[in-house]
This record gives C-alpha cells, sequence and structure tokens, in this order.
C-alpha cells in the first residue's frame, strides 16, 4: 500500500472538472494578475470568515508582512511572537527592522501561552503575533484582552488553521487583522503560492490593498511603500473551484483526527484540542520520546511522516547570531518530540489503520 503525507493528487481527480473548467475561463479572458476571480475570491472569502474586508494576496508570508506594514511597524520597534512555528512568522518582523520577542507555548496545545504575553510587554512593543498552529486557534480571548489592556493590535498568523473554529467564530476573524496562507498543502490550498487578509477596519483594509500593489491607491500614484503582493488569477481560480468542497473536506479531516486520536490516545502523545476549539488538522501531530528511531522504522514500513518543527526559531542561526541566549524550554521539549502523520481529506480507513499499526508496532 502506498500512503501520501498530503494527497493531492487524488483531490484533483475528484475536482477536476471544475479546476478545469475555472482555469479554462481564465485563459479565455487573459486577465492573468489580479482579474474578476480575484475579487470573486475575496468576497466569498469575506463571506466565510465573516468579516467586512478580505485581501487576495501572493502567499502567506507576504500576508504577515503587509499586515506589520499596514500597522506601521519598523525599525526598533518589538513584536510578540511564539518561538514553536514557521520561520515566515518571525521573519517578516525582521525585515521590517523589528525585533521578534518570544513567548514559551502551552504545552498542551502548542500555541502562544496567553500567561507569558504581559511580561514580555515593553515601552517598544507595538504588536502581539500569535500563530493559530496545526490548526488549532490560540486562546484569542486572553490575547485580545492582554492587547486591548496595552492598546495592541493582534495578527493572527493563520496560515495552518483557515476553516478553523474559536468558539464558533471562524479563524482570521477572531483579531486586528487575520492573515492566512494557500500554499497547496495547506487545508485550503492553490497550486503555487496565495495567501489573504481579513480585518473590519476599512483604513486598515485600505492601507493593506495599497502595499500589496507597491503602495498604490490609483495607476502610477504611490502614497506610501508597498510590495509586489498581488494574487495570480489562476490561483484565484483553483481556491474557487476547491471552496465549494471545503466545508465537506474539512469534516473529512476531523473524522480522521478522531480516528486516529481513538487508536493512538493510549500509544502516544495526541493534539490537546481545546473544547471550544474545531481544528482543521492542517497536520495531525503527535509527540513521541526517541522520534528519530520512530520515523525511521515508520519509513520503512511506507508511512511518511515530517517534522513541524525540529528548531524552535530562537534557535535559529538567523536570529541567534549576536543575541544573548534565551531558553523557551516549553517550545525545545516540543521541537525534540513532534512527528506530523499523514494527514488529508481522502486518507481512508485503511490507510489510516496502517499507519496505526505500524505506530503502534514503531514505539
Amino acid at each position: 500500500m502506498s500512503i501520501e503525507f498530503i494527497d493531492l493528487k487524488t483531490q484533483y481527480r475528484a475536482l477536476e472538472s471544475e479546476i478545469r473548467s475555472r482555469i479554462d475561463t481564465v485563459l479565455a479572458h487573459g486577465q492573468y494578475i489580479m482579474g474578476p476571480e480575484v475579487r470573486e475570491l475575496e468576497e466569498r472569502l469575506a463571506d466565510y470568515v465573516g468579516v467586512k474586508h478580505c485581501i487576495a494576496t501572493s502567499s502567506g508570508t507576504d500576508s504577515l508582512l503587509i499586515a506589520l506594514m499596514a500597522l506601521g511597524i519598523g525599525h526598533g520597534d518589538e513584536v510578540i511572537t511564539t518561538p514553536f512555528s514557521f520561520i515566515a512568522t518571525a521573519e517578516v518582523i525582521a525585515l521590517l527592522g523589528a525585533r521578534p520577542v518570544f513567548v514559551d507555548i502551552d504545552p498542551r496545545t502548542y500555541n502562544l501561552d496567553p500567561a507569558g504575553i504581559e511580561a514580555a510587554i515593553t515601552a517598544k512593543t507595538r504588536a502581539i503575533l500569535p500563530v493559530s498552529l496545526y490548526g488549532q486557534c490560540a486562546d484569542y480571548d486572553r490575547i485580545n484582552a492582554i492587547a486591548e489592556k496595552h492598546g495592541l493590535p493582534v495578527i493572527e498568523d493563520g496560515a495552518q488553521s483557515f476553516g478553523a473554529t474559536y468558539k464558533g467564530r471562524r479563524s482570521c476573524g477572531l483579531t486586528t487583522i487575520g492573515a492566512t496562507s494557500f500554499f497547496p498543502s495547506k487545508p485550503l490550498g492553490c497550486y503555487g503560492d496565495g495567501g489573504a487578509l481579513f480585518c473590519a477596519d476599512d483604513e486598515l483594509a485600505k492601507a493593506m490593498r495599497e502595499i500589496r500593489v507597491h503602495g498604490q491607491d490609483r495607476r502610477y500614484h504611490h502614497p506610501r511603500i508597498g510590495i509586489n503582493g498581488r494574487m495570480d488569477t489562476i490561483q484565484a481560480a483553483i481556491l474557487l473551484a476547491k471552496l465549494d468542497a471545503f466545508p465537506e473536506e474539512l469534516a473529512a479531516r476531523q473524522h480522521i483526527a478522531r480516528r486516529y486520536a481513538e487508536l493512538l490516545r493510549e500509544v502516544v502523545e495526541v493534539p490537546g484540542i481545546e473544547p471550544h476549539n474545531r481544528s482543521a488538522y492542517a497536520q495531525f501531530t503527535i509527540a513521541v520520546a526517541d522520534r528519530e528511531q520512530v520515523g525511521e522504522r515508520l519509513r520503512a514500513q511506507g508511512i511518511p511522516t515530517a517534522v513541524h518543527y525540529p528548531l524552535p526559531l530562537h534557535m535559529q542561526p538567523a536570529f541567534a547570531a549576536g543575541q544573548p541566549p534565551e531558553s523557551y524550554p516549553v517550545a525545545e521539549q516540543a521541537a525534540r518530540r513532534v512527528l506530523s502523520l499523514p494527514m488529508h481529506p481522502y486518507l481512508d480507513e485503511q490507510a489510516l489503520l496502517a499507519v496505526c499499526r505500524a505506530l503502534g508496532a514503531a514505539v
């Protein structure tokens, strides 16, 4: 049996006619950058998330960068974030000359621990940037309350959590600005890079739309510095074709996660999901001792795995160089133990059982 870690080929076969039809429409009208499908996608995504504004972008990373730029984050500022994420979360802060200030994570959810935020706030703090890791939203009521007390905006890095809910509200509609990614492996993914921003504030939305197009408010008139953060129309067309199937795919992810948890909770540490959360399960990430050995044994049985993430951000050379040593013990322990199993909406029961049997033998 061949088991895919993320099976985009089966998804394409299921949605091929819709995807081809959408792409053919773009090829016929020829508006390949920011064409009508981009505007249609923005309207549908804003409605889905439940916010006034959606701004489609060229990637999840550019979404975060645009959000920070719209908030005026710059040289000498500080942004509080998590040390346990993909590097883009902190990279965009550093690109603007600001400094990421890390706060350790909750050992159960791997998300930013709100209990550590206030101690990290200084006169230089300009924003809080939590990540909704592995598809589960962070504790945004607590984070937003702290932010409001100190007059700080909150940006949700929802690159892995589009479609998730927190107390009945959708990811990306929970904070000052929500940002997500449509990288192909995400719960809702295109066939290249893509992303989106979400907010309720008219002025912030205007700023982000201008920054996305080189700071332009009308053709060849640039009131601010921006970037080339525009979405390709073909990527928007692919996302529109996938959007109709997205609720069903999310339900499938959650069913698969429940089955994994039922079969594995006595074998390994399974994801801790808060009762008020519904995860999008971008990954199904367990924690094990002797991860390298377990991973090798699974690969020998044809079971692919991945590690998200093996080195916390404060230990990455790009951030550690020239800085006093810092320690975030929960993040460091997680980085030594986490292991992601195959997870996608088309993982059938036979494959799931094979993964669980192999993992049981491996540990």
